[in-house]
This record gives C-alpha cells, structure tokens and sequence, in this order.
C-alpha cells in the first residue's frame, strides 16, 4: 500500500500545499478530511500562483480524483466561487475528478452572525477565529437536532423542513446575544441554497464507500490536512484551536477510511513557527528579527489576509505534532527564509514553574507561562534559492535541519528553499 498523509505540526500554515503538489502526480486520489474554508494553501503550479481553501491541491492535476470527505463543512457559495476561479484558470472539472461527500455538514449564513456574535461579546477574550462560520458548523454537528448536512441540502422538501425547523431558534439565540440583529428568513436562505445545491449535486456521492472501493482496488491515496496539530479541538491549545481534529488523529473520523492503509505520514514543519488569532505563543518575536520573518516569509494568511505572528521555531510543540499524529518522516519549509541572520534560535525546552520540560502542556495559562529555553546556532548569508542537494547547503543551514530532526526525533526527509516546485531538496 503506498497512501500518504500530510499532517502539519505546527498551528498550521506550514506550506503543506506544497508538499501536496509535489506528491499528487504519485497518487490517484487526494482527499480533503476536514475543516471548511477557514483554511487554506497557496500553490504555485505551472508558473500560475492558486489560493485553495475548501478544494484539495489535487484539483490541480488531470489525472487525480480530488475527494472533500465527511469531516468538511462546507459553505456552498464560497465553494461554488472557488471552483469557478479554478474553472476559469484550468478549464471545468470533470464530475469524475470530484466527489463531495454526502454527510459533510453545511455552513449558513447563521453560523456567520452566530459567531460574529460570540466573539463581539467576548471583547478581549475573543479566540480570533476566522468568521466564518466553521466552528458554530461543527458545534451543530456535535450537538446535532440543527445540523443540516449535503443529503439534507440536495433535497429540496428536506432542506426547507429543516430550515423551518432550525431558523426560528438560531434567531432568538442570535437575537438573545445582538440586540441589532436582523433576523434571518426562511425563504430567503431556501431560494439561496436551493440554486446552491442544484450547481453541487452532479458532485455529491458517498465518499466513504468510494474511498473504500478505492483502497480496496490498489488506489494510491493522499490525504491532505489542513490547518496544524496545535490547533486540534482535543490535542491543540484549548480553547484557541479550530472546531475538528486538525492533527493525523482526524484523519479516520474524517475520510471514513482507516490510518492503516497509510504507509507514510509526513509532518510539515515552518523553519520558524507562526501563528494566526489569540492564544499564547512561547517563542514569539515582537521585535524586528519577528518583523524580518514576517516580510521575508510573506506571512499573511492565505485565507483572511492577516498578519501572522513569527517567532523561533518551537520543537517541543512540533515535537508534541509529531507524536500525536504518529509521523513517520518530516518535510520542513521556508528554510530560505531564515537566511541572512545572524544567528538563530530554537526552543528545546520550556521551563514552567521554575522546572525544565519538554512535554507541551494542556493548560493554557501554563503554556502562557512558559519560558522558553533555546539552542542558538550560527545563521548563514548565502542565498539557498539554487540549492538542490542537501550536501550543496551551507554547513549552517544543514546543522540548523539536523538539529531540528534531533530534537523532534524524526529525519528529515524533504527540505523547501522556495515556494516554486523546483525549490525543493529531496536528496
């Protein structure tokens, strides 16, 4: 069995869309298993830059089935236009080349103004999301009597039962919270999503029965995660994560499919560590050498725009990543961008409370106190843009990957010096 996973072990954003590009032409199905279009990746193919949110990188490539499994919430409308923009630069996709899943749930317009909501009446304590909806999506899901899923959405007797049932309540709830909300109709959204769901319903299937025949018949899969490990709703920095299991335990719960038929997990690390919205980040940088990475990295975020907060790399945190998902080998990105440093610094322990540890803390406010203990290493001036072999690096830019490697525990198998395919170092 030759699946792969992508898992990235930071709070997202490591350039994992990268890493998806370069393997889909080895396999035969790319799947999407969790998270809505809060998330994103920016891929650079065939010298065109695309922005990708809700559809998997594979959409990208001609020969790859592109699957967006039941653990996705999906906002129609935001996926319609997405997939008009991939249309308009690559031409239709095929129905065969893309398959949504029938129990993913849906994200509406209130979920939106729900959430809006909780954090305007959180005021500092706000978590930062993305506003989009994702988290109410899935607090439905969980909670489940106002969940509307795809087989409910491409019914249209049973989506407009559902929203009858459904709207009344998540007024009052929104109304109870903004006292200049306006609510919400029934008609309105039913018309809205009834066109929504005739555009999606050539694509809708049972994904997990398909992904299954496909195991079955000696199909190469790839499973591509999105957002990071830190940001797990059970293993992340709670309460400042996303709403599903963003690290390599979603995978199951997610596609359907087992973690069995994997034969190789890969972690995708940042060279340095970043983080979008709230919550605490022992290794940041507030200071000009955060600035410097911010720009020399371009780290803004694909899907919102807002600046992302730069700091050291942390390896008890991706160290911590790595465990959960059971990674096997780990991709690590942006290594160029650390270039022209003096020296630089990585986080081999914490000290909480006056002890020493290296084991990532479940408290917020323990994580929020940890002072982070570092190893500096000797920086490089050379440009590593041209480098396409490990042993061509600069000494210092190869001991500053191994020592990444030795305090994880894992090799290091693929090397990023650019966003371009080209710019990789796989030997």
């Amino acid at each position: 069995m030759s699946s792969t996973s992508v898992i990235g072990l930071q709070w997202g954003d490591e350039a994992k869309g990268k890493i998806v590009d370069l393997l889909t032409p080895q396999h035969d199905v790319v799947v999407r298993y969790l998270g809505g279009n809060n998330a994103g990746h920016t891929v650079k193919f065939d010298g065109a830059t695309y922005k990708l949110s809700l559809l998997p990188a594979g959409i990208l490539h001609d020969t790859v089935v592109s699957v967006i499994a039941t653990g996705v919430v999906i906002n129609p409308k935001a996926f319609i236009e997405e997939l008009a923009r991939i249309s308009d630069q690559r031409g239709e996709v095929p129905v065969e080349r893309l398959k949504i899943s029938d129990r993913s749930h849906i994200v509406f317009p209130y979920h939106m103004a729900q959430e809006a909501a909780f954090e305007k009446a959180r005021k500092g304590d706000a978590i930062g999301t993305t506003m989009r909806g994702i988290g109410l999506c899935y607090r439905d899901k969980a909670g489940r009597t106002h969940a509307i899923r795809m087989c409910d959405l491409v019914r249209p007797n049973v989506l407009k039962q559902r929203l009858e049932e459904i709207l009344p309540q998540k007024n009052a709830a929104i109304a109870a919270i903004d006292p200049d909300f306006v609510p919400f109709k029934v008609d309105e959204i039913y018309e809205e999503y009834s066109v929504y769901a005739d555009q999606l319903r050539p694509y809708v299937t049972d994904t997990t029965a398909f992904l299954h025949k496909a195991v079955a018949s000696g199909k190469r899969l790839l499973f591509e995660g999105a957002q990071g490990c830190l940001l797990d709703i059970d293993h992340g920095t709670f309460p400042y994560v996303t709403s599903s299991n963003s690290s390599g335990c979603g995978i199951h719960s997610g596609s359907g499919v087992s973690e069995r038929v994997i034969s190789k997990m890969i972690g995708v690390v940042k060279a340095y560590t970043t983080r979008v919205g709230g919550g605490p980040f022992p290794t940041e940088l507030d200071n000009e050498i955060g600035q410097h990475i911010r720009k020399v990295g371009n780290e803004y975020g694909t899907v919102t725009g807002r600046p992302r907060r730069c700091g050291w790399f942390d390896a008890v945190a991706a160290g911590y990543g790595a465990r959960i998902s059971g990674i096997d080998v780990l991709a690590v990105m942006l290594v160029d961008v650390l270039s022209d440093l003096d020296e630089l610094k990585i986080c081999e322990a914490y000290e909480i409370n006056g002890e020493r540890t290296t084991d990532f803390p479940a408290f917020i406010d323990d994580l929020a106190a940890a002072k982070p203990i570092y190893r500096t290493l000797p920086g490089w001036k050379e440009n590593i843009c041209g480098v396409r072999k490990k042993a061509d690096l600069p000494a210092n830019a190869m001991k500053y990957v191994e020592t990444i490697s030795a305090l994880i525990g894992y090799p290091v198998e693929i090397i990023s010096i650019g966003p371009g395919r080209e710019e990789t170092i796989l030997d």
